[in-house]
């Protein structure tokens, strides 16, 4: 059985109220941070992982590992735009926080 529920703002759209850098990785790997993203303030994503490749930076969502080795993600948005407006916010703060780090380093 599926049921609706109502929770609705005046503006339907979604926000991103909070998104906190939880951890930057120095190191050379690939994966370069973990990010909490809080939408509406009333539901929080947590996990998302900053990616680095040779091409772009981009991120990746929360998975599990399946017993054959495969991963799934456990949550994702389910549109393009969607996807891309969560990626550049979160890139975006990503960015403020090395600012920020090499600013203080450089004190």
């Amino acid at each position: 059985m599926y049921l609706k529920r109502k929770f609705r703002k005046e503006n339907s759209e979604m926000q991103i109220t909070n998104i906190k850098i939880r951890k930057i990785f120095d190191d050379e790997g690939p994966m370069k941070a973990v990010v909490s993203v809080t939408f509406d303030d009333v539901l929080a994503l947590h996990d998302i992982k900053v990616i680095n490749t040779t091409e772009k930076l981009f991120i990746v969502m929360p998975s599990r590992r399946n017993a054959d080795g495969t991963y799934r993600d456990v949550v994702h948005p389910i549109t393009a735009e969607f996807r891309s407006l969560i990626e550049r916010a979160v890139l975006d703060e990503y960015n403020k926080a090395l600012e920020e780090a090499a600013s203080s380093d450089e004190l």
